[in-house]
């Protein structure tokens, strides 16, 4: 019969439709052109590494016990562990280097503002390194924060109560010493906690009042994450020099040098003998440059 469809045709034709079917559902192959080499898939990126963890917390406390009670054997302005020289005495150039340094001492009659030396030193773009007392702070805040927003300088710790820095009371000229361990991280971390809370940015150098200290002291400073600093160069007597005497000191200093001086005594030869050597200086090719050390 025409209309009749044999079993075998029927199942052929079936798995035929089938196979088709399958054929059609199933992806294609990956296209490469025929000029281009098939390339591996790109490796992932490895992970990136982790961030390094943050530096301990400083505990005064802790660091008050563990110098409580230890005997000091030095004492002095430049014993082992006082910065008293640059790091890199000389520049690429071979220019020698020196850092000035001023400090404000605070307290009654210390609380002013030498603002020709200032000013001086912002005409003549020289950067200086500013030791700042508790007490100076307290009475020039707003001042503290231009002098923090000015690049030129860079604030330092000058003490809470402007004390040689000792754990047995030691004076030095007339002023007596922080007397224990306790006095002495007071004396370095009132200050340092005062300064970071006002200007945003914690001191890294440390500077005593009379810039004495003794072997324990230091290792007190440098635990509570400042470096203890002296001088080189006295430069103004702790502001009695008259301006010649400044300028003949200041000008001696030799590469590498740490001048002290004061920003706190208008009335004193800081001012107009300090900027006179520096011109002397800059005329010899020296540079003068931020604490370094």
């Amino acid at each position: 019969m025409s209309g009749y469809v044999s079993r075998r045709a029927m199942l052929t034709g079936l798995a035929g439709a089938v196979l088709t079917g399958l054929v059609a559902c199933a992806p294609e192959p990956p296209s490469i052109a025929p000029d281009r080499p098939f390339l591996p898939p790109m490796p992932s990126p490895p992970p990136a590494a982790p961030d390094p963890p943050p530096a301990p917390a400083i505990d005064p406390s802790e660091i008050t016990a563990r110098f409580e009670g230890i005997a000091p054997t030095n004492w002095g302005l430049a014993i082992p562990g006082i910065a008293t020289q640059l790091a890199q005495p000389a520049a690429a150039t071979g220019a020698a280097r020196i850092a000035l340094t001023f400090d404000a001492c605070g307290g009654p009659g210390g609380s002013a503002v030498d603002g020709e030396l200032i000013d001086a030193l912002r005409g003549e773009r020289i950067p200086a390194t500013l030791f700042l007392n508790a007490r100076w702070i307290d009475a020039n805040p707003a001042l503290v924060l231009e002098l923090a927003a000015d690049p030129l300088f860079v604030l330092a710790n000058h003490g809470t109560a402007h004390r040689p820095l000792s754990v047995n009371g030691r004076a030095a000229y007339g002023i007596a010493g922080t007397a224990s361990a306790a006095e002495a991280v007071a004396e370095v971390w009132e200050n340092h906690v005062k300064l970071a809370d006002l200007t945003g940015v914690a001191p890294r150098y440390f500077r005593s009042g009379t810039a004495h200290y003794d072997d324990v002291a230091v290792q007190i400073v440098r635990a509570l994450g400042e470096i203890p600093v002296g001088f080189s160069l006295n430069g103004d007597g702790g502001a009695t020099y008259a301006s010649a005497t400044v300028r003949s000191e200041v000008g001696r200093t030799q590469a590498g040098g740490i001048v002290i001086g004061h920003m706190n005594q208008p009335q004193g030869g800081t001012y107009p003998g300090a900027i006179q050597a520096v011109h002397d200086l800059r005329a010899a090719g020296v540079e003068f440059v931020h604490l370094d050390v």
